[in-house]
């Protein structure tokens, strides 16, 4: 097995094209920097319930832990900076020196509802989400039923999926596949790295490019999860993948948010800012640079955007999509998309909320800026993993039709 090579870009790519074109939006989003908190990392020890407690891992997001009666310890989470959308996330370890029972309260600021399901792990094990017997909730106080011995549990309301973990992900994908080249095309505001997977056979003149997003918002990993499945598709090297390819070109961005995804951050990135509000002036580093680059490509190879998908989570499953489709490249994609989506996923419905970007978000965006089709595509929290693959794959399998079926008409 080959090591995938990873290219850099240097800093004179990235002044040359610091002018790219801004996009008004209806409404208007301050995107620039915010103060954040950070979190302190440590071991907490609370000796009176011979517990350990334990942040100091990337993804992880503790604010500090008191004891509030002998078989109850309060686990005290704050998001990075407010206001912020009201998801509140945690993860932390947590071990006992003798096997008990022990239950840790989640408390939240005022005004913020519980939103995930509790996933527990210990480091053998895969991920399990937590009985819902054992989870209490009243106001902003959750409370877990755990039980606990020496070996640590990880507590997590996501799986955790932290910026090196993708990277052995997408690494491990694509090592042996040549026509898949990894570029750190930029780096976050803390310095993390911004990879790009640029896929496509032989030559990538004119070739029209597909946009892939994921990982704005860090606690969805549920969207990340399809965005998995939809790229493991594409590089599956099946006939329909081989012609896909030969004939189209996938920009695939993994990891949009490392700094908030590795700071255990609730939305934002560590310029406190919702970056999926940046799509206008991009004020952020991450989106910043992410639109240089494709603006770049589009301009070297002559090509032009068709479809971006952007991959979050939500409550439920959903695809947030442009009512107008002026000026689109393809302007009956989605119904085509979706109608085989229902066909060919078992019991499945498609659920579309349609509605123009009036604040500056991606798929407003893709339309706005390029005339590509541009949509927010939604996975629900707790949609089950095995479901996501599914429809991850399904997915990827039905655009590639569409999209050859458009390129043999033309």
């Amino acid at each position: 097995m080959r090591t995938l090579p990873i290219f850099f870009f240097s800093a004179g790519f990235l002044i040359s094209c610091s002018s790219v074109r801004t996009v008004d939006f209806e409404t208007p989003v301050d995107t620039s920097d915010k103060q954040i908190t950070f979190q302190e990392r440590q071991v907490y020890f609370q000796e009176d319930l011979g517990l350990v407690v334990d942040n100091t891992f990337d993804g992880a997001r503790l604010n500090g832990i008191e004891k509030l009666n002998d078989s109850t310890i309060k686990a005290i989470i704050r998001p990075e900076n407010e206001p912020i959308n009201s998801s509140p996330y945690y993860a932390f370890k947590i071990a006992s020196n003798t096997p008990k029972k022990v239950y840790v309260s989640l408390e939240y600021p005022k005004g913020h509802a519980h939103r995930y399901v509790p996933k527990v792990k210990k480091p053998t094990e895969e991920w399990e989400a937590l009985d819902p017997s054992k989870t209490f909730i009243m106001d902003s106080l959750v409370t877990l039923e755990l039980l606990l011995d020496k070996e640590p549990t990880l507590i997590a309301a996501q799986e955790l999926q932290t910026s090196e973990q993708v990277k052995e992900w997408y690494h491990d994908l694509s090592s042996d596949k040549g026509y898949v080249r990894a570029y750190i095309y930029g780096t976050s505001k803390m310095g993390r790295e911004l990879p790009v997977l640029d896929i496509y056979h032989g030559g990538k003149a004119n070739k029209p490019i597909i946009v892939l997003l994921t990982r704005q918002h860090p606690p969805e990993v549920t969207g990340f999860f399809a965005f998995k499945a939809f790229l493991e598709t594409v590089l599956d090297d099946s006939e329909l993948s081989k012609a896909f390819l030969d004939t189209h070109r996938i920009l695939a961005f993994p990891m949009l948010n490392p700094d908030g995804v590795d700071l255990g951050h609730w939305r934002h990135n560590a310029g406190g800012v919702d970056t999926n509000r940046d799509w206008s002036k991009y004020r952020q580093p991450e989106i910043r640079q992410t639109v240089e680059f494709i603006e770049e490509q589009l301009k070297n190879d002559g090509a032009r955007l068709l479809l971006g998908l952007d991959f979050h989570s939500t409550y439920k499953d959903v695809f947030y999509t442009n009512t107008s489709q002026e000026g689109s490249a393809l302007p009956h994609f989605e119904k085509d998309w979706f109608s085989a989506l229902g066909e060919n996923i078992p019991d499945y419905k498609v659920n579309e909320s349609s509605g123009n970007s009036t604040k500056p978000v991606s798929k407003g965006w893709f339309l706005k800026r390029h005339g590509a089709v541009g949509i927010t595509y939604e996975i629900g929290d707790n949609t089950p993993r095995d479901r996501i693959r599914t429809i991850g794959r399904v997915s990827a399998q039905e655009m590639m039709k569409i999209l050859r079926s458009n390129t043999n008409l033309n």
